[in-house]
């Protein structure tokens, strides 16, 4: 048998969304290292940035499912000029 550390297995740690504490302790903290006149200057890059994110997925998607829609109109396509040239 190995020592008694190497075969110890570590809990699993249960992360999820911070809750009322934890948020309160998250605002303070960024209190703190910003102080409330930058606040507002934060929070408006915050959101530009979440919009422009957004945007980007948007098209990213668009673009996806245009291809998509393209590849299964040539696939249709595809049969039918086949069984024109056949004949």
């Amino acid at each position: 048998m190995l020592g008694c550390g190497a075969m110890q297995v570590m809990p699993h740690l249960a992360i999820g969304m911070p809750g009322g504490p934890e948020w309160m302790f998250i605002i303070f903290v960024v209190l703190l290292l910003f102080g409330a006149k930058k606040l507002p200057e934060l929070a408006r890059g915050l959101g530009k940035s979440i919009g422009e994110f957004k945007k980007a997925r948007e098209e990213f998607e668009g673009e996806i499912h245009r291809a998509a829609d393209e590849e299964e109109k040539r696939k249709i396509r595809a049969p039918e000029g086949e069984n024109h040239k056949a004949a």
